[in-house]
């Protein structure tokens, strides 16, 4: 009755029922609430960047009403988030490792493609795709350092537990600021929103940084699992070495293919054609069990990029005012040369 359950997760031996769902369910619960953190702040980065940029008060009390919309629909969060708990405790060690590993090879080709030649776009675009491959980094570094522990269900307990409540902050926060920032911002008598008035700016900043050390972190635990799963045996050194040179080639063929696209439909290609490449690795090097998950790590990276349609939205309304301001800002003095000029003639 148990194996075929213990099958698709991917357990190497038949554990009981109970406290094998339970941890797993506490390690998707931990994942999902990094995405959750991650989800909140880079909204409330969003908006405040918006309303600092409106200066009239009708645009003020129109991005407060649209934020308010967005909160009507707050059961579509709740049930997002519990969709991407189910499937982030779907997939086991071995996939997420593969996952955070592909990750971070995709950020340093990003680096080394694009550089500095588009430093507004390129992290918030970095931030919005590593959202599933966040949670999975989440749940494989807690699932790691619990290997062996008296009392893994205890420590994991404790750990949704606290990731449970900082999510809850983060989700409280966004839905304060949504409804009330505009307001509280020129009234300036409350202490959240007269925080994030003056040093709200560096949460971009601060979020780049701790998903970097989430995922170096991740990446020592990713290594460890998989040389323990994959690497260890006789000769495949040899075997992996090219695959892994072909699936590094097809990071950076994407990575330069999504510089020259934009929206939500150059994402979900670019999710179609690494998964596509990591399920053929998967069918070639792995078991039954890998090739069910990355189709599960498939449905929750479509659910985050789904999710984050007005997140996307919001950045690319960004470069377009800010390209027209550098637009404008470049015409004005060929505009004021040409008046003086006629008017000289004039004279």
């Amino acid at each position: 009755m148990f194996l075929p359950l213990s099958w698709i997760l991917g357990t190497s031996e038949l554990e009981p029922f109970e406290s094998s769902l339970i941890d797993r369910f506490f390690q998707g619960l931990v994942g999902a609430c990094g995405i959750s953190v991650l989800w909140n702040l880079m909204r409330i980065h969003l908006f405040i960047q918006t309303c600092s940029d409106s200066e009239a008060e009708n645009e003020r009390s129109k991005r407060s009403s649209s934020a308010s919309r967005l909160l009507i629909g707050n059961w579509k969060t709740v049930l997002h988030f519990w969709w991407l708990t189910v499937l982030l405790s779907l997939v086991g060690s071995r996939v997420s490792s593969l996952i955070v590993l592909e990750f971070s090879l995709r950020v340093v080709s990003a680096w080394l493609t694009a550089g500095l030649d588009s430093p507004g776009r390129g992290p918030q675009l970095l931030l919005i795709q590593c959202q599933f491959s966040l949670g999975c980094a989440l749940s494989c570094s807690v699932a790691f350092l619990q290997q062996g522990a008296p009392h893994s269900s205890l420590n994991l307990f404790l750990a949704a537990g606290l990731a449970w409540v900082l999510a809850s902050v983060c989700h409280q926060l966004w839905c304060h600021v949504a409804r009330l920032y505009p307001l509280h911002s020129t009234e300036r008598y409350c202490g959240k929103c007269i925080t994030l008035l003056t040093s709200g700016h560096n949460i971009l900043v601060t979020l780049q940084r701790l998903v970097v050390l989430a995922f170096a972190l991740a990446a020592a635990a990713s290594t460890a699992t998989v040389y323990d799963h994959f690497l260890s045996q006789k000769d495949a050194l040899k075997f992996w070495t090219p695959l892994t040179l072909c699936y590094t080639m097809l990071v950076v063929y994407i990575q330069e293919e999504q510089l020259r696209q934009t929206g939500a439909e150059a994402l979900l290609h670019s999710v179609v054609l690494r998964l596509g490449a990591l399920l053929v690795l998967m069918l070639t090097v792995g078991h039954w069990s890998d090739v069910l998950q990355v189709l599960v790590t498939f449905q929750g990276e479509v659910a985050c990029l789904l999710q984050s349609k007005d997140i996307l939205q919001a950045i690319s309304k960004e470069e377009e005012d800010s390209s027209l301001t550098e637009y404008d800002s470049s015409s004005s003095p060929t505009t004021r040369g040409s008046t003086s000029t006629s008017s000289s003639g004039g004279s």
